[in-house]
Parts: C-alpha cells; sequence; structure tokens
C-alpha cells in the first residue's frame, strides 16, 4: 500500500487543514435585518438592533409602497420584489412609513 505525503499533491495539508478550520465557507454578516411588507404591513413592526447594522425592506405586496423616516432616509417608490436598504450609524428611535399609505408604520430602536 502506497503512503503519500504532501509532495504527492503539492499542497500542504497542515495550512489547507488550518485555513479550513479558521476561514468560514460563507460569509454572513450578522448585523443585517430583514423587513418584509406584505399585506399593508411591515413585518416586524419593530426591530431592535445595534450600531452599524443594515436593514433591507423588501416589497412582498402586489401594490407599490416607499419607507420614509422623515430627516433620516427615503426610499424610491418599490414595486413587487424591489428593495431598499439603509445602515443605521447612529443610535435613536427611527419611526418610519410608507408615503403611500401613511397608516403603514414601523420602528427601528437602534442601540
Amino acid at each position: 500500500m502506497k503512503r503519500f505525503n504532501r509532495r504527492d499533491f503539492g499542497v500542504d495539508f497542515g495550512l489547507a487543514l488550518a485555513a479550513a478550520i479558521l476561514l468560514p465557507a460563507t460569509t454572513v454578516r450578522a448585523d443585517d435585518t430583514a423587513v418584509h411588507i406584505d399585506n399593508f404591513v411591515f413585518q416586524p413592526a419593530e426591530l431592535k438592533i445595534k450600531v452599524g447594522t443594515t436593514v433591507t425592506w423588501t416589497n412582498r405586496d402586489d401594490i407599490p409602497h416607499t419607507i420614509v423616516s422623515a430627516g433620516k432616509f427615503r426610499s424610491k417608490t418599490l414595486d413587487t420584489d424591489d428593495k431598499f436598504s439603509f445602515t443605521f450609524t447612529n443610535a435613536g428611535d427611527y419611526k418610519y412609513f410608507c408615503s403611500l399609505h401613511p397608516h403603514m408604520t414601523g420602528m427601528i430602536k437602534v442601540e
């Protein structure tokens, strides 16, 4: 039975094993959060997040919507499956609404 060594493959297996252990296979940002617009409601309606978190809203309705926080951010009109993202760089409470349907409201609390 032939024994293989690293010269047979041109790879230092110790280095490859260390890289596999230390480097994740996929990169997932822990500071990203999703809000869905469905049936004229922001879901979840309220979020508590940390400074630096990016929130992405996705319109799942068949009707256009917007996301507006007065003086903070404003999306373009979002058609079905369109997305809008905003990164919260300051702590505070961010009330938002849909300018096309003002009864639709939400809140982001940034710590």
